[in-house]
């Protein structure tokens, strides 16, 4: 196995110092570029300033309280039923599979969780050491042990990559940019007008959220697919890419669409796109593709 991959309980590169990094020089990057434009614009750079941060708080803080309860909503959402004392030993396979993978991953044993359902899979969780991992029953029913198991290691790639704490730095920065943009545009637009400017600033700010949410939710969604790709060349690591590989054809040949809720579905091991419009707000890739991907190893 690849030591400077997930078989290590050292500190990684890019970890949560990085991250915090990045979440710091952003915001510093998103009040200088703002300032500059307000007075260029002529808006009250202070004004800015204030807005920025009122942004930020509002971006980050819906994304981070998202985050913190995204165990519950997971399990509430899915019906995902937590393995506390393994019934069978399809159950204790599963808890025993998860732990031996999230020791080679450098993790925390994550919650292990059964939901009802077509083939899925999902995981979540505000800390690597304290995550959830939840496989769908008819996964566990379509595929054999090397197949499930393979998921499973995908699902504890993501955990170990922090994946879901990445997502939600790049969605608060989004948000703000979103809150922030939409206001500022607003601002500059209701000044210029010599009546109605009250009702025609909330108006803009209504009408540019929806427009940049657009463009916001394809930039969150881009980051999603790429993230998939590293899972699965990890989750290769852990198990095998053959075995990889092999779980994702089961889930192409499946005739059964697995949905889970919209709250849920960057989590998921499995989605489908046709039309390229589609694709560009998809959380995962097409399954053609990360299949090409593992095979090009």
């Amino acid at each position: 196995m690849d030591e400077t991959s997930l078989s290590t309980n050292k500190p990684k590169p890019g970890g949560m110092g990085m991250r915090l990094g990045l979440l710091v020089g952003t915001n510093i990057a998103i009040i200088a570029l703002f300032t500059t434009v307000a007075s260029i614009a002529g808006v009250d750079p202070q004004g800015v300033v204030g807005l920025t941060l009122f942004s930020a708080l509002f971006g980050f803080g819906g994304a981070f309280i998202s985050l913190a309860m995204s165990k519950s909503i997971a399990k509430r959402s899915t019906g995902a039923r937590v393995i506390e004392t393994p019934t069978n030993e399809t159950e204790k396979w599963l808890v025993d599979t998860v732990a031996r993978l999230a020791d080679d991953a450098g993790i925390g044993m994550p919650e292990v969780a059964v939901f009802e359902g077509a083939p899925n899979a999902f995981a979540t969780g505000a800390k690597r050491n304290d995550a959830l991992v939840a496989v769908s029953t008819g996964l566990v029913a379509s595929m054999d042990k090397r197949e499930v198991e393979a998921v499973l290691a995908h699902e504890v790639a993501h955990v170990a990559n922090g994946d879901m704490i990445t997502l939600t730095l790049i969605q608060g920065v989004v948000n703000t940019f979103v809150i922030l943009i939409s206001r500022v545009i607003a601002t500059i637009i209701a000044s210029r007008v010599r009546r109605g400017g009250r009702a025609i600033y909330f108006g803009v700010v209504i009408v540019m959220q929806i427009v940049l949410g657009f463009f916001a939710t394809m930039i969150v969604m881009w980051f999603s697919r790429r993230r998939e790709f590293r899972a699965d060349a990890d989750a290769g690591r852990l198990t095998s890419n053959e075995d990889m590989i092999s779980a994702l054809d089961a889930l192409r040949r499946d005739p059964n669409e697995a949905k889970l809720p919209d709250s849920m579905a960057a989590l998921g091991v499995r989605t489908s796109s046709s039309s390229q419009l589609r694709k560009l707000f998809s959380s995962h890739p097409p399954i053609e593709a990360r299949i090409e991907a593992l095979q090009r190893g």
